[in-house]
């Protein structure tokens, strides 16, 4: 079983606060804040990673499906939009993607795109796993 690890540290308030994040791997290590989450201050946000995990997963795993079939993509491009609204919560997400398939029609590709959407890791995770905390204050 593979487990990746990233990480987070926010100080101060809410929205004079300022935090960091880390991916476990360093491929990325950068600011985020109230304005980059919730305005269109510069760093990252919580909803922007998601939303890069859940494209990358979703064009990995409709490879993995039309490659098993033998269909063998040039390409597949995913963008996804986490909608964020002011409660807040995430309300929903939006996958777009376009790929070139030889020899696929575009009733096939639909199914397999809809076969990746609900079965891709990351939209399993997003409809609801368990979540298990363990937390400590410090003194």
């Amino acid at each position: 079983m593979q487990v990746r690890v990233s990480s987070a540290q926010w100080q101060g308030s809410l929205k004079e606060g300022a935090g960091h994040i880390g991916l476990g791997s360093g491929a990325y290590n950068g600011p985020y804040s109230f304005g980059s989450r919730f305005e269109s201050a510069p760093g990252t946000n919580p909803e922007e990673l998601i939303a890069a995990a859940h494209a990358g997963c979703y064009s990995m795993f409709l490879s993995a499906l039309l490659s098993k079939a033998g269909l063998i993509p040039t390409s597949i491009r995913t963008t996804a939009k986490v909608h964020l609204n002011d409660v807040p919560r995430i309300d929903w997400i939006e996958l777009e993607t376009e790929a070139e398939v030889p020899g696929l029609n575009d009733d096939d590709f639909q199914k397999y795109a809809q076969e990746s959407k609900l079965n891709c890791p990351v939209s399993q995770a997003l409809a609801g796993p368990e979540i298990r905390l363990r937390a400590r204050l410090m003194p």
